[in-house]
C-alpha cells in the first residue's frame, strides 16, 4: 500500500515489521517476508541515515528500532497503523504474533 509513497516494497515491508514488532534485525525481516536480505538491509541504512530508524548491538546482531527524536514519529506511527488495519488478516496475524521464548521439545503447536 505504501509502496507509491515510499518508492520501494521493502521500505514498506520494514516498517510494518518495526511497526508491528517495535524492533528487529535484518534477516529476520528478510525471512519472514521471504525476501532478498540485501534490499532489507540497503532499506534499513537508508531509513537510519534518514533518521527515522535508529540501531543498536546486541551482541553480533544489529537491531532496529523507531527513533524517538524523529519529529514527526506520531504521524508516521499513526498512518502506519492505519495501514496495519487494511493488511489481509492472515498477514496481521502472523506480524503480531512474536513468539520469544524456546518451545519445550515434542511440545504440539
Amino acid at each position: 500500500m505504501l509502496e507509491p509513497l515510499l518508492g520501494s516494497t521493502n521500505a514498506e515491508r520494514v516498517l510494518l515489521f518495526i511497526t508491528a514488532r517495535s524492533e528487529a534485525y535484518a534477516s529476520q525481516i528478510a525471512k519472514f517476508f521471504n525476501t532478498d536480505l540485501y534490499g532489507i538491509q540497503t532499506q534499513l541504512a537508508k531509513l537510519e541515515a534518514g533518521g527515522i530508524l535508529v540501531s543498536r548491538k546486541a551482541g553480533r546482531t544489529r537491531l532496529y528500532s523507531f527513533n524517538p527524536r524523529c519529529p514527526y514519529l506520531k504521524e508516521l506511527s499513526a498512518l502506519l497503523a492505519k495501514v496495519m488495519t487494511f493488511c489481509p488478516d492472515d498477514l496481521k496475524e502472523k506480524l503480531l504474533m512474536n513468539r520469544r521464548r524456546p518451545r519445550r521439545q515434542g511440545k504440539p503447536l
